[in-house]
């Protein structure tokens, strides 16, 4: 950013046109950018799945054969994982809002930013690209041998895939170095707010693991083009060599998508809760132990694959261990809301919504840690609906709550309440109705990714089916009126929910540099000095402010 920008004016307004965008170094801009490119992500990565719902309403053909069905899972896969929920909470909420819960002006390093950025969109393109070259068939995992010998477009996804790799590199890298050496001088460790504690975790996670995945796609690639004998049994290879590479990144992966959202429900849940956060210590060293634990966990997805009993006792052993650290987090979460006076606005149904979810999934997944129990439901519905209540039912809905909570703030302006807490219960109810029954039909001895099923499985799919289209439908109303609300939505005040944190008192939207003057020393997750202002605003936004430090309390709560 030159030194000229006027550092009075909202990001949004500084400069305008598409240039002005294109070539941004504000973090606030780079995040935005993000935002819509992830938000359009899931409406295309949202109309595969359910192009593969539609498929399974009945046994036998409904609307495609046995090929594009296998194609629609695999972009539905691919492009959720890596296009959706990885980048999701750390490269555009992260990015908007981590510098400004520091009081920094921008991220440490704005140009790899900016070139995080390009690469998130050239490894979309290429995902895109192997789409309109016929589609992929590998499952969003490219499992070899088939993916070494199959026609479909693996290339370029495989490419796609490599690149976002290195975006998230960047981006971890980027946020690992702001956090160390943007902190201000009154901001200790154990004075940052619990979302810096998990982005942190989130970093060292993406920097650490992401590398392995990009060097087993490029073995794979590799192997295509000059047929080298390093999975392919046929030329003296081991495809299961591939799953330990594939599966030592992808388990850490699942904490590098789950880690932002705990972050993000921490700050929400104490600010609708009005209460301190209960245990801070443990919420923070638990985002640390889940970063640590997650490269040891791997096998876990392997238990059928041939490997030695011993090497299977040890991984359960461990799966059952990662328990831990998300027991504390939802218990100390549970407590926050002990006796708290909570309101119920749209972000936080959302966290409502989470904490069902995401403990439906935790507990789902011991099961799985359990070999005899594992052998039974591995590559089963159970697995599927396990895997979704973790990521989508918890991720994916930390993030649309995250996105509410900030929204005002980010935008300038507030969204229809009534409209969101309806659709917050649309998603809530279209994704249990969607992934409930397939744990049913999992324990039955449903096979995932099968094209057709027995007849005693069609109303369990129908369920299914049916709950997709109305979580469908509900998420692509909240962008719509997210969207709506830019141009005719209420203006926002500078803290509308009563938030404890740095963020809040930045200008709303903030300025191009975050604050216009040094910002104030706040004391995070406290409450007792923040006072309701009703009508804040012309249009009747409510706003919490400082009391003067004469009128405050000899004593707080907080402590």
């Amino acid at each position: 950013m030159s030194a000229d920008l006027d550092n009075t004016v909202s990001y949004l307004e500084v400069k305008k046109g598409l240039g002005s965008w294109l070539y941004t170094l504000d973090h606030k801009r780079i995040g935005m950018m993000y935002l819509c490119g992830i938000l359009f992500s899931l409406m295309l990565g949202g109309a595969f799945a359910l192009l593969v719902r539609t498929e399974l309403f009945s046994p036998g053909m409904t609307i495609v054969g046995q090929d594009w069905y296998n194609k629609f899972f695999t972009l539905h896969g691919a492009v959720m994982v890596f296009l959706v929920i990885i980048p999701g909470i750390p490269a555009a909420l992260g990015n908007m809002v981590l510098p400004i819960q520091l009081g920094a002006p921008d991220v440490a390093f704005p140009k790899l930013n900016l070139a995080s950025f390009y690469l998130w969109c050239s490894g979309a393109f290429l995902l895109l690209l192997a789409t309109g070259l016929g589609g992929v068939d590998t499952g969003w995992t490219f499992y070899t041998p088939y993916s070494i010998e199959t026609q479909t477009a693996v290339i370029p996804a495989v490419a796609g895939a490599f690149l976002l790799g290195f975006s998230s590199i960047f981006t971890g890298l980027n946020f690992l170095v702001t956090i160390h050496k943007f902190r201000p001088a009154h901001m200790g460790w154990f004075q940052m707010p619990l979302n810096l504690w998990a982005l942190y975790a989130t970093a060292l996670m993406q920097v650490l693991a992401t590398p392995v995945l990009g060097i087993t796609l490029l073995l794979l690639f590799v192997e295509r083009f000059m047929h080298i004998g390093i999975f392919d049994p046929t030329l003296g290879g081991d495809p299961v060599l591939f799953q330990h590479f594939f599966w030592f990144y992808s388990h850490p992966a699942v904490y590098i998508m789950i880690v932002p959202g705990m972050g993000v429900i921490s700050e929400m849940i104490t600010t609708f809760a009005r209460k301190p956060i209960f245990g801070y210590r443990f919420i923070a060293y638990s985002s640390v132990a889940l970063a640590l634990f997650s490269f040891l966990v791997w096998g876990h997805h392997m238990f059928v694959s041939g490997q030695s009993r011993l090497a299977n006792m040890v991984f359960s052993a461990l799966t059952f261990s990662v328990g831990i650290p998300s027991a504390i987090k939802v218990f100390n979460w549970a407590a926050t809301l002990y006796k708290g006076d909570i309101r119920l606005d749209t972000p936080m149904l959302y966290v409502l919504s989470f904490l069902i979810l995401f403990t439906i999934g935790g507990l789902t997944g011991i099961f799985l840690a359990v070999l005899s129990i594992d052998v039974h439901l591995h590559d089963t519905y159970f697995v599927v609906a396990h895997f979704h209540y973790v990521m989508m039912g918890s991720t994916l809905v930390a993030f649309v709550g995250a996105l509410h909570y900030w929204w005002p703030k980010l935008s300038g302006r507030m969204y229809p309440e009534t409209i969101g807490r309806v659709c917050a219960w649309g998603v809530f109810i279209g994704f249990n109705l969607t992934f409930l029954p397939q744990f049913v039909m999992g324990s039955r001895g449903m096979p995932r990714r099968y094209w057709d099923y027995d007849p005693e499985y069609t109303l369990y799919h129908r369920i299914s089916t049916v709950g997709a289209f109305i979580l469908g439908v509900s998420l692509f109303v909240v962008v719509c009126y997210l969207a709506w609300s830019l141009k005719r939505g209420k203006k926002a005040t500078k803290n509308p929910w009563g938030a404890s944190t740095l963020e809040w008192e930045a200008p709303t939207p903030p300025t191009v540099f975050n604050f216009p003057e040094p910002p104030p020393e706040v004391e995070i997750y406290n409450y007792d000095d923040l006072v309701e202002v009703p009508n804040a605003n012309e249009d009747g936004v409510t706003n919490w402010e400082r009391r003067p430090a004469a009128d405050k309390p000899a004593t707080s709560s907080h402590h």
